[in-house]
This record gives C-alpha cells, structure tokens and sequence, in this order.
C-alpha cells in the first residue's frame, strides 16, 4: 500500500510537471503571433492547447528515449523491493528538480528549456542513487546535448534565410499590407508549431510516468505506453498551454526582437519543421531552444531589424545551466527523500520531499504576483532600461501646481482706496 501511494504521487507530480511544460512553452508556438496581433492572446492560447492536445497522440518515439535513454534501468533489480523503491525516487527527485526550475526561470520570464529541466533533475537524481553510472551518457551525449547546441544555430539559419527571402520577394508590396496577409499565413504557422510541441514535449512526461510504472512492477520495459498515460499527459500539457506563461510569452514576442508578420511566419515555419523531424528520430529536442533561434534568426534576416543582444545573453546563460542547476536540486530532494526515508519511512521521506516543492511553488506564484503581467499587458511596449519582464509602470502626467508665492510678499486684500493709492 505504501508503494502505490508512493506511485501516486511521482504520478501526479509528473503530471504537474506537464502543467508546467505547457505554460512554461506557450510561448514556443504562440508569442510571435501574439505580438503581431495575428492572434489575441486568449485566442492563440486556446488554439495551441487544442493542438498540443492532438499532438500528443501522434508519436511515442520521444517518450521511449525518455524512459530508456536517460537512467540506466539495467542498473536497477526490479525484482527486488529495495531496488524498485529507489528507482521511483530517482523519478520523483528528478520531477521536482525541473518544476522548480520552470517555475524559476517563468518568474523571471526567461524561455529556457522545459526538456532540459527535466532531464538535468533526472541525471541529477540517478547520480545520487548510483553514481555516475547510473545515466546512459552515450544517449543523453546524442539524443539530447548535441541535438540542443545545433538546434538553434540550424534554426536561426533557416529563418534568416526565410525572412529575407520573404522581404526580398514582397519588396514592392506595402507594408501594411504586406503584414495583414501575412498574419494569416502565422494562423496556419503557429498552430503547426504548436501541433509540433504536444508531439515533442507531451511524450517526455509519458516516459517519465513509463519509468514509475517499470519501477513498481505495473509494467514491463518492453512494455508499450499504456492509452491512459498519454490521455492523462495530453491532458495536462493542453491545460498547462490554456493558461498561458504569459511571462515567457513577452520576452519571445517583444523582448528579443520587434517582430511584424512575415517575420514571424518565417519562425513558426521554421521551429515547426524542425521540431517535426526531431521528433520522427527519436531526439527529445529542446521546443524553447528551437523557437527562440528562430525568432532571433528573423532579426537577422530583416535589414533594419535589431537583436537585443543582452535578453539574448541572458538567455543562454539560463540555457548553459539548466542542466546543472535541475540536477543539483534532483540531488538534494533525492538526498531529503532517501534521508528521511531512513530515518523514518520512505513515505514520509516522500512527503517531506513533496512538501519543499509546494513551499517553493508557493513562492515563487507569490512572487510573480507583485508585477503580473497577462493578457491585457503581454503586448505592452519592453522596458529598454530595465530589459525586466515586467511591463513599465505607467507615468503619470505631473498636476498643474500653484504659483510660488514670495513669503515677503503681502497678500493680504486690499481696500478700493489703497489700490488707488
């Protein structure tokens, strides 16, 4: 019995990780539609849920390299209580290393990768647990770390090729109309990148919820994807999208680069058909990594259109330690799970472990809530000084004030006769 209320909450922990994905990657599919006004914000975050929710269903090639790229199962005896117990937590710690991260890196509206976060807490965890030859390092080296350093260089190309090819050919079309067709064609654009992302990005938390049920002897490692983990993950993830990381959201679509239609359309085009094929090999690609290349490629590939070079820096920086930083805190909540587990019981270990990610989660919302930004200021003009998420505060216009009056000045009335005088 201990077990499987164990099982459930790696379950729905995991599949609170999703909620977070889908927020956290809106952005991915819909910023720059939102920006060029193609789309209203509530509008474009219900077309990408929608889609992410049928993406979900189309592959299950990205789910197996999550559940068997990343920690080495062989490692494990799943025929004994001890070995099983451990592996479930290696799932759990790993799970709460990348919401924490998420919900960080949301916060301060940088687009980071969601993928990563997820599987930084999970090497993080099997490190604890077994050390380093608890991680398939070969496939995490193919699958995941050399796919996320090409992927927004090769984006970034595609779309600076695309956008001036686009400007080259409408050269002699007016601007404005220029951009009222190409804010259909972001329609058809941004709904295939968000089609894409519930192809991709769905399917990891199948594998994670794939390696909890292998844990507790529920299923076989050869076993296929039950119908109820990715009705459940597809569910999540199109929540998660619903609500919108509108945060995020700004930062791609009015941070990074001033954005009008043909250049967006060149984006989404361009994340859509690689996130496509990554996901037809097998690669757990970075959404993040790829829309943002695209998007910083447009800038590039428009004459007169400019980068704002520090968001960027900013952002790579996060991307450089993603990894790292999900697994430090995939090690220290393995280490509270496993410690207090000891200690006591293992789930109570759990809880305790369980317990410091709503704390965190708890603050972190609270935060963001001095300077929410939503769908009424997603689109509000950047902040050039501060370069900050947060929309400007509104000025407000100086009031008229009265005259100084000298203090040896009399003004006190006068009577008829002294004003004569």
């Amino acid at each position: 019995m201990t077990e499987l209320i164990i099982l459930l909450i790696v379950i729905v922990t995991a599949l609170a990780f999703d909620f977070t994905n889908g927020f956290h990657d809106t952005g991915n599919a819909m910023a720059t539609s939102i920006a060029t006004g193609a789309l209203k914000p509530k509008v474009a975050v219900a077309l990408s849920a929608i889609l992410n929710l049928v993406g979900a269903f189309l592959s299950v090639e990205v789910a197996t390299t999550v559940a068997k790229g990343i920690v080495d199962l062989d490692q494990f005896d799943l025929s004994n209580a001890w070995d099983s117990h451990q592996l479930l937590l290696v799932v759990f710690a790993g799970l709460i290393g990348a919401i924490v991260w998420n919900l960080l890196t949301w916060l301060l509206g940088i687009p980071s990768s969601s993928s990563h976060a997820l599987f930084g807490g999970l090497i993080g965890a099997a490190i604890a647990s077994l050390g380093f030859g608890g991680v398939v390092w070969e496939g995490v080296l193919s699958k995941m770390i050399l796919p996320a350093l090409a992927a927004p260089v090769v984006a970034g190309l595609v779309a600076a090729i695309g956008t001036f090819a686009v400007y080259s050919i409408t050269k002699a079309v007016a601007d404005d109309e220029k951009n009222r067709y190409f804010r259909w064609g972001q329609i058809g654009s941004a709904s295939l990148v968000s089609l894409a992302h519930g192809t991709n990005d769905a399917q990891k938390t199948m594998g994670v919820i794939f390696l909890s049920l292998v844990a507790t002897g529920h299923i076989g490692t050869d076993a296929d994807i039950p119908f109820w983990v990715k009705a459940s993950c597809a569910l999540a993830i199109a929540i998660g999208t619903y609500m919108g990381g509108w945060r995020v959201i700004r930062t791609l679509g009015k941070g990074l680069v001033e954005i009008d239609s043909p250049q967006g359309m060149a984006a989404e085009t361009s994340s859509a058909a690689i996130i496509l094929t990554s996901s037809h090999f097998g690669m757990a690609l970075s959404t993040t990594h790829v829309a943002t290349g695209s998007i910083m490629g447009t800038g590039i590939g428009r004459q007169g259109a400019s980068v704002r070079w520090s968001v960027a820096g900013r952002m790579a920086v996060a991307w450089l330690i993603t990894l790292p930083a999900s697994a430090i805190v995939g090690i220290f909540c393995w280490w509270v799970a496993h410690g207090v587990g000891l200690i006591s019981s293992d789930l109570v270990g759990v809880l305790v472990a369980f317990a410091i990610l709503l704390g965190l989660s708890s603050y972190i919302f609270a935060r963001s809530r001095r300077a929410p930004v939503d769908p009424s200021n997603v689109n509000a003009d950047w902040n050039e000084e501060s370069n900050s998420v947060a929309p400007a505060a509104p000025s407000t216009p100086a009031t008229p004030t009265a005259p100084a009056v000298h203090p040896e000045q009399d003004t006190a009335p006068r009577s008829k006769n002294e004003v004569t005088k």
